[in-house]
């Protein structure tokens, strides 16, 4: 599969006291990007609720250059790993060809109930497990 790419423009609320973007910005650049490759496989956020829920399970973040006010920053993701229970996505952030921000980015299925791991349902895994690579 291809990359998803999402664009977003850096606004005022996004920067910290130095008028650079504020680190953890960018996990919810990413957060919006994933749920946007999700909402074209066809599992947007209603989809999502219910008894079974998407939760981030580990993040690891390499900060290469800072993205500030107003830039057109562009958040890519892709499909790493698909397991039954969890998957990991490798996302990056870009400012034109300009690598600012990589990361790898693993989501595990959770039961609401419980709060407990749980498998992934087998339509939705299916779907994850083509779009690897």
């Amino acid at each position: 599969m291809t990359d998803f790419s999402l664009p977003i423009r850096v606004y005022v609320e996004d920067t910290d006291a130095g008028g650079i973007v504020f680190y953890a910005n960018y996990l919810k650049y990413m957060e919006r990007a994933r749920t946007e490759l999700m909402r074209t496989l066809g599992y947007d956020k209603p989809a999502l609720f219910g008894d079974l829920q998407l939760v981030v399970r580990s993040v690891d973040l390499l900060y290469h250059l800072p993205a500030v006010l107003d830039d057109e920053i562009r958040v890519t993701a892709k499909f790493d790993k698909v397991s039954r229970v969890t998957f990991v996505m490798s996302q990056q952030v870009f400012r034109g060809d300009e690598l600012l921000v990589e990361g790898s980015i693993k989501v595990a299925c959770i039961d609401v109930a419980s709060k407990r791991p749980c498998g992934i349902p087998k339509p939705m895994y299916e779907t994850l497990k083509s779009h690897v690579g």
